[in-house]
């Protein structure tokens, strides 16, 4: 019986993923890194704070969001970076002179060609122009089409669209039931009350499941599943994708 795969800085996959739940940077330069996110390294990489006085022009031309400056660091050097979050789906994508806006705890890395800004949706990031990104999910990713609408927990993001709209079925809040989650608060996040409506071309990017991942570090977050004194994480099956926009 053979043991399980051993890599080493040649072996390991160059900006690809090692399984489903790990990514690897091929590091020649800078990437932009959240907190917590990196798992292990090879080379000379040195890690340093958004907003420090070195990197203030590369930041000044890249990263856009105040809120979460205090989440990322810049990673600089050569080798080989290892990215995962907790056991969650991991994939790199791909943009191209493009617009995606992404949920902002699912975002682990992207290169300094594109820009991050704030989106006017709370709890999501937007990311525009030309270069590489990795972000996990909470199972594998799917890709829709608009016009759709989306259980605002299954949404991972959405791409060269505009914006969604906050739609509620007042069939679904009237009558006898409604009342009863009104006063126990039951179903109050279900997403057959309330849904983001997309319209006009671009693609919507869903997890499988609607249980959201934790926007802060692990450490912070006790009782979450993969945390330690928490239950184990959700393991997903199957094979990685790789999907470019």
């Amino acid at each position: 019986m053979s043991g399980p795969a051993v890599f080493d800085p040649q072996t390991l996959p160059a900006d690809d993923n090692v399984n489903a739940y790990t990514f690897c940077v091929d590091l020649h330069g800078q990437w932009f890194l959240q907190k917590g996110k990196m798992i292990a390294y090879y080379g000379r990489i040195s890690f340093d704070g958004v907003g420090h006085g070195r990197l203030d022009r590369l930041v000044a031309g890249s990263f856009h969001s105040p809120l979460h400056a205090a989440d990322w660091v810049v990673a600089e050097g050569e080798g080989k970076m290892l990215l995962a979050d907790r056991a969650f789906d991991v994939n790199s994508y791909d943009l191209e002179d493009g617009n995606l806006t992404v949920r902002s705890g699912n975002l682990l890395a992207f290169q300094p060609g594109l820009s991050l800004k704030q989106s006017v949706i709370p709890g999501f990031l937007t990311l525009i122009g030309t270069g590489k990104f990795v972000a996990a999910s909470n199972g594998p990713v799917i890709f829709a089409e608009p016009p759709i609408r989306v259980d605002p927990q299954a949404l991972v993001g959405w791409a060269d669209c505009p914006s969604p709209c906050h739609h509620y079925d007042h069939q679904y809040l009237r009558g006898v039931l409604g009342g009863v989650r009104a006063l126990t608060g039951l179903g109050g996040a279900s997403g057959e009350e309330h849904q983001f409506e997309f319209t006009g071309a671009g693609q919507v990017l869903l997890q499988s499941t609607e249980q959201l991942m934790a926007e802060r570090d692990t450490g912070s977050v006790p009782g979450q599943p993969g945390v330690p004194g928490g239950p184990p994480a959700p393991q997903q099956g199957g094979p990685q994708s790789r999907f470019g926009l």
